[in-house]
């Protein structure tokens, strides 16, 4: 009995000495849908989030502290984010990763800005930075940046006399395509309709009819690749001739998958394809995902969210601070862009990421991407 004692007063030893180490991380959460439509995108978010902590801490951590993962499943849907939002407050997490999806970022903003956690997420929709909250940083470019490439390259570079621009009704889609069809009337262009469809609807046959008969060159559409993929191949077999291009949420590799041999020939408008990224801490980081995951990022996004997590760590360690107020103002003055994955990262005084390019890609047969124009 005397022995069973020592050994439960040493195990109550070690649990209070490991208490102190696990309450002194530095905690990071994962807003992204993990399950949902969208679940390949988020799961990408998550497992590059988790291969960063490894590698950081393998290296000793953030000034000291180790990094503790906590993700949080939103689903795609934004009372999800707002429930995710306040979980991860609550369990003191100092930043936050994601979401994927503009209108779970933005359901979650404002309970990160009340309890002064920074966020970075990937989601485009200008809304994002138009509220002044000190706490989000936009890890990609904005969609009016996308609107006024994809603009161009429809009116100038292609020249089409008679484009559709289809949206569904989510805070990215709309107000890409809102930007859009504004950047292309500005260039002269014409838009002969303008249509919106219902996310996850499946059957986009009513709206595709209505556009058959404005025999329209091009159309834009400007929702996600769950919706994009199915809308190409409906496209294609009501023997609508007119060009594809997708908005950058229609870069994953299911657009294909879903729109099966009608994806041959579709355009899809974003920034550089992982696989392409010149830079060499893209190479290794992306050389370490294959290998851990046996795969490769999901897409452009997931790297983006990265460079976002690498950016505030920069800054808590040049700053040699926790504080997240005093990393956020060194990273909207810093002197030299911060060299990332997906390119040098800087962020303006509204939070939004400085810079930015985009490229159209033409889907193959195979499913892969040529690329057809560089900004």
């Amino acid at each position: 009995m005397k022995r069973l004692n020592r050994l439960m007063l040493a195990l109550a030893a070690v649990c209070l000495l490991a208490a102190p180490a696990l309450a002194d991380t530095l905690k990071v959460g994962v807003q992204a849908p993990i399950t949902g439509s969208y679940a390949n995108e988020g799961q990408g978010i998550d497992n590059g989030v988790r291969l960063l902590a490894e590698q950081i801490n393998a290296k000793g951590g953030v000034l000291g502290k180790k990094i503790e993962v906590i993700t949080c499943d939103d689903q795609g849907t934004a009372m999800a984010a707002a429930i995710c939002a306040k979980d991860l407050v609550n369990q003191g997490v100092k930043m936050v990763i994601g979401s994927y999806t503009s209108t779970c970022a933005e359901a979650a903003q404002k309970t990160y800005f009340d309890a002064g956690v920074i966020q970075t997420s990937d989601g485009t929709a200008d809304s994002l930075t138009e509220k002044g909250y000190w706490t989000f940083l936009r890890n990609s470019f904005p969609n009016s940046a996308e609107a006024e490439f994809a603009a161009n390259y429809m009116v100038k570079v292609k020249k089409y006399k008679r484009i559709v621009i289809i949206s569904d009704f989510s805070t990215y889609a709309d107000g890409l395509a809102n930007a859009t069809e504004a950047a292309v009337k500005k260039l002269g262009g014409n838009v002969v309709s303008r249509d919106k469809i219902k996310a996850d609807s499946q059957n986009f046959t009513p709206v595709l009819t209505r556009i058959k008969a404005k025999n329209p060159d091009v159309i834009f559409f400007a929702g996600y690749y769950t919706d994009g993929g199915q809308l190409r191949a409906q496209q294609v077999a009501l023997g609508i001739k007119a060009d594809f291009i997708g908005g950058d949420a229609n870069d994953n590799p299911d657009f294909a998958k879903l729109a099966g041999s009608a994806a041959k020939g579709a355009y899809i408008v974003n920034v550089p394809s992982p696989d392409v990224l010149p830079y060499d801490i893209a190479k290794s980081f992306i050389a370490a995902y294959k290998k851990k995951y046996g795969i490769m990022p999901a897409s452009i996004w997931g790297l983006m969210n990265i460079d976002g997590m690498r950016a505030i760590i920069h800054g808590m360690e040049q700053t040699k601070s926790f504080d997240t107020k005093k990393v956020v103002e060194y990273l909207k003055n810093m002197k030299e862009p911060l060299p990332g994955i997906t390119g040098p990262i800087a962020f303006a005084e509204d939070g939004n990421r400085k810079g930015g390019s985009y490229v159209v890609k033409m889907i193959q047969a195979d499913g892969s991407y040529k690329h057809v124009y560089v900004q």
